[in-house]
C-alpha cells in the first residue's frame, strides 16, 4: 500500500448543472480508484468529499472545511466560474490548490488554481474561426446570467466585430430558467447566421428543444443553415436533449469519438471517458498523482517548478501545463451532435493556452477579406 494522501473533492450532486458535476466527479473518483489500484504508483489517495448541493454559498464553506479539517491541500472541484471565484480567497488564505476541470471564460491566472480545461483561445476563438466562413458572421448571443455567460459573450462580441459581423441580439436567463419563448421570438425576428449558446443546464436543454421546434417551422434555423454553437456542451448532457441537438456544434479538448481514437493509433489514451469534463477531472487527479509521487509535500508554491518541462499522459493525450499561468496545453476538437454522441469535425493537437488572448491575431483567425464557403 502506498503513502496515504488526502485529496479534496468539491462537486455538487444536485442543482441546475448536476449532469456536468456528476461527470467531473465520476472522472475524479475513477482516477482515484485507478491510482490506488496501481502498484507502480507509490501513493494512495483518500478522498475527502463535500457536496455544496448546488448552493453557491456551499462552495466556500465546503472548501474551508476540507482545508481546515483534513490534511488535503489539493481540491478537485467546482463547475461554474462563480463557484471557482468563491473558493479562491479560501485557497489563498489556507495555501490550497484547486484543480479546475471545466471550460471557462479566461482572463484569470491565479497561482492557487490549475486550469485543466479550455480557455478562450482553445474554445471560442477556434469555434468562431471554423463557423464564420461557413455560415456567416452575424450572431445572436445567449447566456446564463452570471460570469461565464457575461464574459464569454463579451469576448464573442469583439471576435464577431473582427470577423466583420454584427451581434443581432444578446440575452440572458437566470440560472435554471426554462421559459425561452421570448428568446425564440427574437431569434426568429432577427434571423442570425449562428447562435452562441452560453446557457447552462436546464436552461440550455429547454432552449435547444424549442429551437428544434422553430427549425421545423422555418428552414432558416436548421443546423445546416443556422447552427447553435456551444463551448461547454458535452456528451453527458446529450441524453437530456432527446436528439433535439442533432447537427449543432460544440468545441472541447475531447469527445468520446471512437473514430478519432482509431486515427490516433498508439497515441490514443488508454482510458476513454464519456465527456471532456470527465476526462479533464481524471487528468487532474492523474497529473497530481505524478507530481506527488515525485515530491510528496508539493503544494501551491512548488507547482510551477513541477510543471516546467514536464509532459503528463492523460485521457486528453499528452499534455503540458504552462508554469506561468498554470493552464494546460490541450487539443481542440469541434464536434457535431449525432444523437447521444459527437462526430469530430476538426481536431488540432497541442494548442498552447493564451488565457488573456495576448497572442490573438484577427487576421490569422478570420482573414481579410472574409470569404464564405458555399456548398
Amino acid at each position: 500500500m502506498g503513502r496515504r494522501i488526502e485529496i479534496g473533492i468539491l462537486y455538487s450532486r444536485s442543482g441546475n448543472y448536476r449532469l456536468l458535476s456528476e461527470s467531473c466527479r465520476s472522472g475524479a473518483m475513477t482516477a482515484i480508484a485507478d491510482i490506488n489500484a496501481d502498484p507502480a504508483i507509490p501513493i494512495e489517495f483518500v478522498p475527502v468529499e463535500r457536496d455544496p448541493q448546488g448552493n453557491i454559498d456551499g462552495y466556500a464553506t465546503g472548501c474551508a472545511d476540507i482545508l481546515a479539517n483534513s490534511s488535503a491541500r489539493h481540491i478537485i472541484g467546482c463547475i461554474t466560474s462563480w463557484s471557482r471565484k468563491e473558493v479562491i480567497p479560501i485557497l489563498e488564505r489556507a495555501g490550497g490548490t484547486l484543480w479546475y476541470a471545466c471550460p471557462y471564460e479566461g482572463f484569470e491566472a491565479n497561482e492557487h488554481v490549475v486550469y485543466m480545461h479550455a480557455c478562450p483561445n482553445q474554445h471560442l476563438v477556434p469555434l468562431l474561426a471554423h463557423v464564420v466562413p461557413r455560415f456567416g458572421a452575424n450572431g445572436f448571443l445567449l447566456g446564463s446570467n452570471y460570469i461565464w455567460g457575461w464574459e464569454t459573450n463579451r469576448v464573442a462580441r469583439d471576435l464577431i466585430a473582427d470577423a466583420g459581423g454584427k451581434v443581432l441580439g444578446e440575452r440572458y436567463l437566470p440560472l435554471g430558467e426554462v421559459d425561452v419563448s421570448r428568446l425564440i421570438a427574437e431569434i426568429q425576428a432577427t434571423r442570425p447566421e449562428f447562435i452562441l449558446n452560453n446557457l447552462i443546464g436546464s436552461s440550455s436543454y429547454a432552449f435547444i428543444a424549442a429551437y428544434a421546434e422553430l427549425a421545423e417551422r422555418d428552414p432558416h434555423f436548421r443546423p445546416e443553415r443556422c447552427p447553435i454553437l456551444s463551448c461547454n456542451l458535452t456528451e453527458c448532457e446529450l441524453p437530456a436533449l432527446n436528439e433535439a441537438g442533432n447537427g449543432h456544434l460544440s468545441v472541447g479538448p475531447y469527445f468520446h469519438d471512437i473514430s478519432v481514437a482509431d486515427r490516433q493509433g498508439d497515441s490514443a489514451p488508454s482510458i476513454m471517458p464519456a465527456s471532456s469534463f470527465e476526462a479533464a477531472a481524471y487528468a487532474s487527479v492523474r497529473t497530481l498523482a505524478e507530481i506527488l509521487a515525485r515530491n510528496p509535500g508539493a503544494q501551491w508554491p512548488d507547482l510551477p517548478q513541477a510543471f516546467a518541462g514536464t509532459s503528463f499522459r492523460t485521457p486528453l493525450g499528452d499534455i503540458s501545463i504552462d508554469p506561468q499561468t498554470q493552464h494546460a496545453t490541450l487539443p481542440v476538437q469541434i464536434g457535431r451532435i449525432e444523437g447521444t454522441a459527437f462526430r469530430t469535425v476538426t481536431l488540432t493537437k497541442g494548442v498552447a493556452p493564451d488565457p488573456y488572448l495576448s497572442r490573438y491575431d484577427r487576421t490569422e483567425t478570420f482573414g481579410r477579406p472574409r470569404l464564405r464557403v458555399v456548398s
